[in-house]
Order: C-alpha cells, then sequence, then structure tokens
C-alpha cells in the first residue's frame, strides 16, 4: 500500500469536536460527512475505505485530508467563501434600463422584448454586454415589466 501524503493525527481536542458535531445532528450533509472522514481517516482507514463507509468518492475523502492537512479543522470542515460575479447592471443602469421599460418601443414594434432592451443597453454604451436574463432578472428584482 502507498504511503499517504497527507495523514490526518488529530488532536484529543479536535477529535472531541468532530464527534461532538455528529452527534448533535444540526449541521449540514457536508459537515457531518467531512467529520467522519477525518474521524476514520485519524483511524487509519484507507480512502477506498473510507469512500466505501460513507457512500462518498475517493476524492473527496483526499481532498479532506489535503484541506486538514494544509490549513486546519476548520478548513477542512468548511467550504472556501465564493464571492461571485461581478454584477452587470449597476444604479445608473438599472435607472436607463426602468427609463428604457417606460418608454415607447422601437418603431414597428408593439412593446419591449427583453431581447430588445437587451440590445439597446449595450448599443447605449451602458454595458458592453448583457444577456436578456440578466434583464429579466433585474426587471422582475425592481418590480417592472415591458408591457
Amino acid at each position: 500500500m502507498p504511503k499517504k501524503i497527507y495523514r490526518v493525527r488529530l488532536t484529543d481536542a479536535e477529535r472531541y469536536e468532530l464527534e461532538a458535531i455528529i452527534k448533535s445532528g444540526n449541521h449540514g450533509a457536508r459537515k457531518l460527512n467531512r467529520a467522519r472522514i477525518l474521524l476514520q481517516a485519524d483511524a487509519d482507514h484507507s480512502d477506498s475505505q473510507i469512500a466505501k463507509n460513507l457512500h462518498t468518492g475517493t476524492a473527496t475523502v483526499q481532498r479532506t485530508r489535503q484541506r486538514f492537512v494544509e490549513g486546519n479543522l476548520s478548513g477542512a470542515l468548511h467550504d472556501k467563501r465564493r464571492p461571485g460575479g461581478q454584477r452587470k447592471l449597476d444604479e445608473k443602469g438599472e435607472a436607463m434600463l426602468e427609463t428604457l421599460a417606460h418608454s415607447q418601443p422601437p418603431s414597428g414594434r408593439k412593446r419591449w422584448t427583453l431581447q430588445l432592451v437587451a440590445a439597446r443597453l449595450v448599443e447605449l454604451h451602458i454595458v458592453d454586454e448583457i444577456s436578456y436574463e440578466t434583464v429579466r432578472q433585474a426587471l422582475k428584482k425592481n418590480a417592472l415589466s415591458l408591457t
């Protein structure tokens, strides 16, 4: 059996904390699963054996081991923050969207469509690019409609 790169060695306090997490049952499934992985890894079970016992993938076991060894217990139990992307429409863009929604539609049209509004926002250089779905979500958030 090959040597493990990331060996999990828990202190008594860490083991107690993990057991308390599992016993309380007031945590998310991921956190509970990771706690069980760390406890079994500390008991020198192999990754494949842990994965089989917990009905999870070996990659999950390996990642959890790595996150514990490279970081700490908290890093192994919790996901890193995911900041998300930047907003396409700022206040100025949303104001322009509202103005367009209340304005007369282009000639030959009875009303604005989401695609037309998105195209007009790009034409006016409010945004570089925008999808009609983003326009729809912004309209919904501001309780506006194109009718």
